[in-house]
This record gives C-alpha cells, structure tokens and sequence, in this order.
C-alpha cells in the first residue's frame, strides 16, 4: 500500500502471500498474482532488492555482535583462569606443600 499498489492487496492476502514469500517472488511468480503491468512489477522488484538487502546488512552486523560477544566471553574466562592460577600459588596450602617436601 505504501508503494501506491493497492490493487493487488486482495490477491497477495488470497495467495496468503507474507513478508517471506514476498522476498522469494520474482517477475514470473508476480505476473501470476495478476501484476500485469511490468511498472508495478519492477517497483516490486526494486523494493524487494532494498528490503533483502537491508536484511543481508542486519544478518551480518547480528553476526558481528554474536563473534564480538565470543571474544569477549573467551577473553573473560582466561582472566577468570588467570586469576584462578594465580590465587592457587599464593594460598598458604600451596606453600605448605612444598615447604614440607
């Protein structure tokens, strides 16, 4: 409806055509639906070309996020273990232990 193609709201909503299989409709498959004027079939295309993308650009910043999260949970667990070692060394049962040996 934003795109001024009201008419073939009926059909998509017959067709139960949603958010996904709009993203998988070409020219043919929209000629199908009754999109007989290739002007409204190529503003659809365009607009699908944006929207997927736009989805393609928040997968991938989505993925950076998620490795960027990794990192930092490894980084965090090798201080933890660091720490770990290094409390290990200076407690008094350590230097007990070697004392009497």
């Amino acid at each position: 409806m934003s795109l001024n193609l009201e008419q073939y709201v009926s059909e998509f909503s017959a067709q139960n055509i949603n958010g996904e299989h709009l993203l998988q409709l070409d020219g043919s498959k929209l000629k199908a639906l009754g999109m007989t004027s290739s002007q409204d079939r190529a503003i659809i295309k365009k607009k699908l070309k944006e929207m997927k993308a736009s989805l393609e650009k928040a997968r991938k910043a989505q993925e950076k996020m998620e490795k960027q999260r990794e990192k930092l949970r490894k980084k965090e667990q090798e201080q933890l273990q660091r720490k770990s070692k290094k409390t290990d060394k200076s407690s008094p049962d350590a230097t007990e232990g070697t004392q009497e040996q």
